[in-house]
């Protein structure tokens, strides 16, 4: 699991070093296996616009270009043999002095001196993703050559690790299959905030539900396979607006080795990673009759997914159909024929519960693996579901990229009960070897989120319902350890 240190404070105020943080994570039992801190090796590199380009007078590949990076004083000239810069762009800008990271292109780094390039001086360098440390897997095709062009809001004369995210420490934790409630930025602020004694301030998710008319009145769901998914729930978006997702969510998406590709998805990828709840968008445009059926596949049925491969299904494998074929591998990935383009008009938002040992065995017929998959297979938080719609539909309102009908139109069989278990302090205690509290042991499971009455000298205890791996008073014990 990568979790962004900056993404993290969002949510919990860490008040200690990295260093005692990793140390004290790991304590409670969520091994931290990597710290990697990005941008090392890069500094004094900043944003600039191209105020002039033009040919150089000697050259058919070079351009002379006049830039502004607001220090102040004429545009300083600086040369590049890169084809895709234009007047007015906004680039990251490697003046004299400036150091870069190693690179394919520099692979021991580079430190910038005023170059001569034909008989014109050149007093910087114009960067591409590559020479600022960026994985080119995190990166959208057009991205991958030539100089990184940033949006043309980027204020100029700024520290590119500030407008990048790349001031930003990336840990990396080794989970165990136990504790899926930690596979999110959530679950893991959620630890941090009872490790340290700081509040939990969750993510907004109120919706304005602002298109007329209901959810209901758009989409029908269904469960035909009720022992491979407990809860089917969907929200309806109209009007949507494809465009880039905001650079602070690109940031965080890159720092969690998630590529940002469009607002929808970036948002379902977002919600994911922050929340822990899988999401999938479909072109509700797309999806014969409006319906969405979870079913098992048929024997040798055909499903083209996401990445353009046919796969050949089975009977154990989950599948989500419309009205006429199937339009989702559930779980996994979603199909081709459905897939949000900058051509779709309305969405259906889905989070679900799946079987996690179907999606494990589906994940490992078709050698396809996938974040969402991941999540499944360790156990996801049925009670959740609606959460992550609604945080989903909340972040694309706020871009402006939607309206959201009324309502969440669900398929919910059978509802999830939280695991109920009464202990006393002195089974605890003996279970443990130590002598703590009742009291404490009280405030130690209100602050891990489970729900404790103290009566008549026992201890009756809710398990929180993202944390399916607890299930008798010696599990209780060990979260008191």
């Amino acid at each position: 699991m990568l979790a962004s240190l900056e993404w993290l404070k969002q949510y919990v105020d860490i008040n200690i070093s990295v260093a005692e943080l990793c140390d004290k994570i790991t304590r409670v039992g969520l091994e931290v296996d990597t710290v990697t801190q990005l941008g090392k090796g890069l500094e004094g590199v900043i944003t600039g616009k191209v105020m002039e380009i033009h040919r150089h007078p000697d050259s058919d590949h070079l351009w002379v270009c006049m830039l502004d990076y607001g220090q102040g004083g004429e545009p300083v000239q600086i040369l590049t043999g890169a084809q895709n810069v234009h007047q007015y762009d906004i680039v990251p800008v490697a003046v004299v002095g400036s150091v870069l990271p190693p690179s394919e292109r520099n692979p021991q780094g580079l430190k910038l001196k005023k170059a001569k390039m034909r008989g014109l001086d050149s007093f910087g360098m114009l960067c591409s993703a590559d020479e600022l440390g960026i994985e080119s897997k995190l990166l959208l095709p057009e991205q991958r050559n030539g100089i990184f062009i940033l949006p043309e809001n980027t204020p100029i004369g700024v520290d590119i690790k500030t407008v990048l995210g790349l001031d930003d420490t990336v840990i990396d934790i080794d989970l165990t299959s136990n504790r899926a409630d930690c596979f999110s930025i959530i679950g893991l602020a959620r630890e941090i905030s009872a490790i340290t004694g700081c509040p939990l301030k969750m993510p907004a998710m109120d919706v304005k539900e602002a298109a007329a008319g209901k959810a209901s009145d758009y989409v029908n769901v269904k469960i035909d396979a009720p022992e491979l998914c407990s809860r089917f729930a969907t929200r309806v978006l109209k009007d949507i607006k494809i465009m880039p997702s905001p650079e602070w969510m690109q940031r965080r998406l890159r720092a969690c080795g998630v590529r940002p590709i469009s607002n929808v998805v970036d948002v379902t990828n977002y919600v994911m990673l922050e929340l822990g709840q899988p999401m999938h968008a479909y072109d509700a445009d797309k999806v014969a009759g409006h319906t969405l059926i979870v079913r098992r596949a048929e024997e040798g049925e055909k499903l083209v997914t996401l990445d353009g491969k046919e796969r050949e299904l089975t009977s154990a494998m989950i599948t989500i159909g419309d009205a006429e074929k199937a339009a989702g591998l559930g779980g996994v990935m979603g199909g081709l024929l459905t897939e949000v383009t900058d051509e779709t008009k309305n969405v259906i938002l889905e989070a679900a519960s799946f079987h996690g040992p179907s999606i494990r065995r589906t994940s490992r017929a078709l050698g396809l693996r996938s974040e969402a998959s991941g999540r499944f297979e360790r156990g996801v938080d049925t009670i959740r579901d609606h959460d992550a719609l609604n945080r989903a539909a909340h972040l694309l309102e706020e871009m402006g990229a939607c309206e959201t009908f009324s309502g969440i139109v669900e398929a919910y069989p059978e509802e999830l009960k939280p695991a109920v278990i009464t202990t006393t302090a002195a089974k605890i205690n003996g279970r443990i070897g130590v002598n703590i509290a009742e009291e404490e042991i009280v405030a130690i499971l209100s602050k891990l989120g489970f729900g404790v009455e103290a009566k008549d000298g026992k201890l009756l205890i809710t398990a929180p319902t993202w944390r399916r791996d607890i299930d008798c008073d010696a599990d209780i014990s060990e979260e008191i350890a």
